[in-house]
C-alpha cells in the first residue's frame, strides 16, 4: 500500500515523539532510586520504545521507510512550561502529555480513510497509554502528603495550559501536514 507523504510524516513524527519518551524515561528511570516508581518509570520507558518499534513496523507495513524528523512534540514543552523542578513536576507534566497522546490518537483512529495498519497500531499502543495515565495518577495521589494537593493541581493546571499552547502551535506549523486529521480542540 502507498500512503501519501503526509500520513508518512504523521507516523514519522509519532514515532519521534515516541522514541524521544523511551529515551527520558529510560534515563530517568536510571536515576531513580529503587522504588515502585522507578519499577513504574521502567515499564513505560519499555512501553515507550514499543511503541516506537510499533510505528516502524506499521510504516514498514505501508511500504516507506521512517522519516528522521529533528524535532519530537515534547521538545517545545520546556519552552511553554519551563524546566520541571522535581519528580512531582515530571509526573504532571507526563501525565498532560500522556492525556493529549489518548486523545490525539484517538482522534487519528477516527478520521477519514485510515488505513487498518494505522488504527491496529493505535490500538495496541492505547492499551498502555491507559496503564500510563493511570500509574502516573496514583502516583500523584501518593505525592499529595509531600506536595499538597492543591500545589499539584496548580501544577497539573499550568502543565495543561502550556500544553494546548504546544499543541495549537503544533497543529498550526504542520496544518497542510495534517489535512483532514482531526484535531483536538480544547
Amino acid at each position: 500500500m502507498k500512503i501519501d507523504e503526509n500520513l508518512h510524516w504523521i507516523l514519522s513524527f509519532y514515532r519521534t515523539s515516541e522514541i524521544s519518551g523511551a529515551l527520558f524515561f529510560g534515563e530517568l528511570a536510571r536515576s531513580l532510586r529503587p522504588s515502585a516508581i522507578q519499577q513504574d518509570m521502567t515499564r513505560h520507558f519499555a512501553d515507550e520504545a514499543n511503541h516506537a518499534r510499533y510505528w516502524t513496523d506499521c510504516l514498514e507495513k505501508l511500504g516507506v521507510e521512517p522519516l528522521k524528523l529533528p524535532v519530537a512534540y515534547q521538545n517545545q514543552y520546556l519552552a511553554a512550561a519551563g524546566m520541571p523542578t522535581n519528580l512531582m513536576e515530571i509526573l504532571a507534566i507526563t501525565q498532560v502529555f500522556e492525556k493529549r497522546v489518548v486523545s490525539q490518537y484517538s482522534l487519528h483512529r477516527e478520521s477519514p480513510d485510515v488505513p487498518d495498519i494505522v488504527t491496529e497500531t493505535i490500538d495496541t499502543i492505547m492499551e498502555d497509554e491507559k496503564w500510563h495515565i493511570q500509574w502516573i495518577r496514583d502516583a500523584l495521589t501518593e505525592m499529595e502528603d509531600e506536595y499538597g494537593a492543591d500545589n499539584i493541581k496548580d501544577t497539573l493546571r499550568r502543565f495543561t495550559l502550556a500544553d494546548r499552547e504546544v499543541y495549537q502551535k503544533t497543529a498550526q506549523e504542520h496544518k497542510e501536514r495534517l489535512g483532514e486529521l482531526r484535531l483536538a480542540t480544547k
